[in-house]
């Protein structure tokens, strides 16, 4: 019975960490740029946009495709870093649990 109740203040112990790093990560801000930084993108650190940003040069009427794709670019590299800030994150938290590693992904 011991042991049971030690793994459910583990499991307690994980949530409120959980928890913790999901608010830290809502708070970071991560950029990714293309066209060198021509066209910039920030995320939070769970992957969510929060703002693009357009040099107006790069705005030519006659190729949107170009500027599709450097926005693309963009918010591909600003999500990978959310995606490696987050990944650090509960490394940092299984470490400190004595858990070794999560045996899941982040959904982004």
């Amino acid at each position: 019975m011991t042991d049971f109740m030690k793994m459910l203040q583990q499991a307690q112990q994980v949530s409120g960490k959980l928890q913790e790093v999901q608010e830290n990560l809502a708070k970071l801000t991560l950029t990714g740029s293309a066209g060198g930084g021509m066209v910039t993108a920030e995320v939070n650190g769970k992957g969510e946009m929060k703002r693009i940003s357009i040099e107006p040069s790069v705005v030519n009427p006659a190729d949107v495709e170009m500027l599709e794709d450097l926005v693309t670019v963009a918010m591909q590299e600003a999500q990978k870093k959310a995606r490696e800030a987050a990944e650090d994150e509960m490394k940092k938290v299984a470490g400190g649990m004595g858990l070794g590693g999560l045996p899941f992904k982040l959904p982004f």
